[in-house]
């Protein structure tokens, strides 16, 4: 479908009068993608201000420019108060309000959104509702098929709003997306029509950011608060009981208009999980439910899913799906890329269970780590390869050294996506943060790092290699290299098998 606003449309949204029935075919806020018959919008940005691509922007053939201060330029020019929720009000605006045609349930929190948007869309699709997926993976449109648009969790609001409304052309009836903080902060879902909100947890990341935990709290309430202003009539919060801020999100919700669903394992809530087992094939628990008592079985493991299957869980119920189906569906769920994702070798059953996942904060850290020594044998060992990233909040590289010197036994400092830091500085600030380093393997390199972990590690050994998940790259300080966390176990597993 071809999308388009006049000038004049355009200016009405923002209460400038502007006599100009010029059509606007494209909106854009990189002056380098430019093309002929767009709307720039001047964004100011942590390092960039759009306002000083203007010209640039002339000459490359826009047709009009927003801004929010004072500029000179010879096309018609839109004055706003705020360059990044007036990309969002047009955007939404352009592409025709497309969350108000399929169901956008929205998934914030610090960790768990992945694997709750793909639960998600499992079950929907399962249920015979076309359901998409955007988030840190990038956009996937069914369970069968690969991702793309792998740029932001959550999109800039003029990609989001474009994909969105493909995905209405398509005939999708529902979207599972994930809600990131610095997408709420930056307005990038502003108008957005959000059927569902869901809340996984809060714990301490992005504070480089958001600098307080408070003002990072701040951000992700506001899903909660949007989602009284939704249009649709059916619409729910997902809030997780046995987070420490349940009340501060709880209380966002304006309980007239927006039914509340708690989930958890301590408190008693709409959706709360008893006796849960693990294996190694995965978990089981007693579900408690507003539909009654039901037995849950997954192919995923560790306490942390638990929280994320019951997020999925009351969704979808919430959604309208007998709670029956949504148990029989959720049971044939495999793992998502990255995620507690258990990587086999080719060519031995003698070497070590080795855990790739995307935990990057400390809480996730842990989270994994707990999940991990539950699949240790008795006399047997749990190594944990891990990093930090540079240019991010360094309070909790300290905090991640403690844990993994608590939680496993054996830990290899190595780099994560070191940016334009120094790697050894990182690592310091890890080592800064456990008591005894003696017995801390430190290896920068984060290939051999992994290679030392396999080659140490003996049958039924455990090693999880934790910080990238399912990232196929590494951000240095000059360049950005081809680098899988799970292509490299997989050459180590078969190094040391034909040894």
């Amino acid at each position: 479908m071809k999308y388009q606003l006049t000038i004049k449309q355009i200016s009405n949204l923002f209460d400038n009068e502007i006599e100009n029935e010029s059509v606007i075919t494209g909106i854009s806020y990189n002056s380098k993608e430019i093309k002929e018959g767009d709307v720039f919008v001047c964004l100011v940005g942590e390092k960039t201000d759009g306002h000083n691509f203007i010209k640039e922007a002339e000459s490359k053939g826009a047709k009009a420019i927003i801004v929010s201060r004072e500029i000179e330029s010879s096309l018609p020019i839109i004055k706003v108060k705020d360059t990044q929720i007036a990309i969002a009000k047009l955007s939404n605006l352009f592409y025709g309000e497309p969350s108000k045609k399929l169901r956008v349930i929205g998934i914030t929190g610090t960790n768990g959104k992945t694997t709750t948007t793909h639960l998600i869309q499992h079950i929907l699709e399962k249920s015979s509702l076309k359901t998409a997926v955007i988030g840190t993976l990038g956009t996937r449109e069914s369970t069968d098929s690969s991702y793309y648009d792998a740029k932001h969790t959550t999109p800039q609001a003029p990609e989001l709003q474009k994909q969105i409304a493909s995905l209405v052309e398509k005939g999708f009836k529902n979207i599972a997306m994930e809600v990131s903080s610095h997408a709420l902060s930056q307005h990038r879902v502003e108008d957005t029509n959000f059927a569902g909100a869901v809340l996984t947890n809060l714990t301490q990341d992005h504070l480089d950011f958001h600098l307080t935990m408070e003002s990072y709290f701040q951000a992700k309430r506001k899903l909660f608060e949007m989602i009284n202003d939704s249009s649709w009539k059916n619409k729910y919060a997902i809030i997780n009981k046995d987070d420490a801020k349940f009340n501060g999100f709880s209380e966002a919700i304006n309980s007239k208009k927006v039914k509340l669903y708690s989930y958890g394992i301590k408190n008693t809530s709409d959706f709360q999980a008893k006796d849960i087992v693990f294996n190694p094939s995965g978990l089981s628990f007693e579900l408690i439910s507003p539909a009654g008592k039901s037995k849950v079985t997954s192919k995923l493991n560790g306490l942390f899913n638990v929280y994320n299957l019951l997020a999925a869980i009351a969704s979808t119920y919430a959604e309208g799906i007998e709670l029956k189906t949504i148990i029989e569906h959720i049971s044939s769920a495999s793992q998502i890329p990255g995620r507690f994702q258990i990587i086999h070798s080719d060519k031995n059953t003698e070497s070590p269970i080795c855990i790739v996942d995307y935990a990057h904060t400390p809480d996730g850290l842990e989270n994994i780590l707990k999940a991990a020594r539950l699949m240790v044998k008795e006399n047997k060992k749990l190594f944990c390869v891990f990093g930090c990233g540079g240019d991010r909040d360094p309070t909790k590289r300290p905090k991640m050294g403690k844990i993994a010197e608590d939680l496993s036994d054996i830990a290899i400092v190595t780099s994560d996506n070191p940016r334009s830091e120094d790697p050894k500085q990182i690592i310091s600030d890890i080592l800064s943060g456990i008591k005894n380093t003696s017995d801390v393997i430190v290896e920068a390199d984060r290939k051999a790092a992994i290679e030392i972990a396999i080659k140490k590690a003996s049958k039924d050994d455990v090693v999880v290699i934790a910080g990238k998940g399912h990232e196929d790259y590494q951000i240095l300080k000059d360049k950005t290299i081809h680098f899988d966390d799970r292509e490299e176990v997989s050459k180590a597993l078969n190094a040391v098998a034909g040894r």
